[in-house]
């Protein structure tokens, strides 16, 4: 028979973080998780693959983190959480806005599956968060509030999916007949130049073409902002 006591010890530990059983703790499992997801994607994380990369049986995975999509937010805030930490670089509000946004197009490229697995969630913005503040920091830093910062963040937030849908497209999967390149080798129109049609067969390079893009876009919301006001010293008392 399970005592009331033991009933209200299990349910104590399992909101606490730091508690062990079997041997493990809930960081433990949710640190191999966001290894699981980040070597082999979304579908590799399975309660029976994590347990048996911790060596522990399901039971023990569910006891820790609770259900799969308990355990995929975890996943979602621990990585939100490393994320914090990306500084914020440059001298001139133009240069640290474009930081703050490559802060969010570099992790996301640079952890994809996690990205990916965020997104199929629903949890995106709490994967981006602390990069979206540090962001929307530099923007009032800059003279942009209220209305303006909240518009400049989903400008760069835009901007940043764009891109990423097209770092992100596999072409190999298209086939060769439908894939940019040859559709626009078999353009004739007398309107476009072929110096224009030539390129557009062509590769870019999308990383310069995000910061040029980029930018343009800080400029634009920087056209538009006020100048902060000089913070006011206190004088110290004579």
């Amino acid at each position: 028979m399970t005592t009331s006591r033991s009933r209200e010890s299990r349910s104590g530990a399992s909101t606490a973080g730091s508690t062990r059983h079997a041997g493990i703790e809930r960081d433990d499992v949710v640190d191999a998780a966001l290894a699981l997801v980040a070597d082999g994607g979304a579908e590799s994380l399975t309660m029976r693959k994590l347990a048996a990369e911790l060596g522990v049986a399901t039971t023990t995975i569910y006891w820790h983190v609770g259900n799969r999509d308990d355990l995929v937010l975890a996943v979602v805030q621990r990585q939100a959480e490393r994320q914090a930490t990306t500084k914020v670089r440059g001298t001139t509000p133009a240069t640290r806005i474009a930081s703050a946004a490559r802060n969010i197009w570099d992790n996301a490229l640079a952890h994809r599956n996690v990205t990916a697995l965020a997104s199929q969630a629903g949890a995106t913005t709490l994967l981006e968060l602390p990069l979206e503040i540090a962001l929307v920091a530099e923007l009032e830093a800059a003279g942009l509030r209220g209305e303006a910062a909240r518009d400049g963040l989903r400008a760069v937030l835009a901007c940043v999916a764009g891109f990423l849908i097209m770092a992100w497209r596999r072409e190999e999967q298209v086939p060769r007949e439908l894939r940019p390149a040859a559709l626009w080798a078999a353009v004739d129109d007398d309107r476009l130049g072929e110096d224009t049609l030539a390129a557009m067969s062509q590769p870019t390079d999308l990383d310069a073409l995000f910061d040029s893009t980029l930018a343009a876009v800080v400029d634009g919301l920087l056209a538009g902002s006020i100048p902060p006001a000089p913070r006011r010293t206190r004088r110290s008392p004579r």
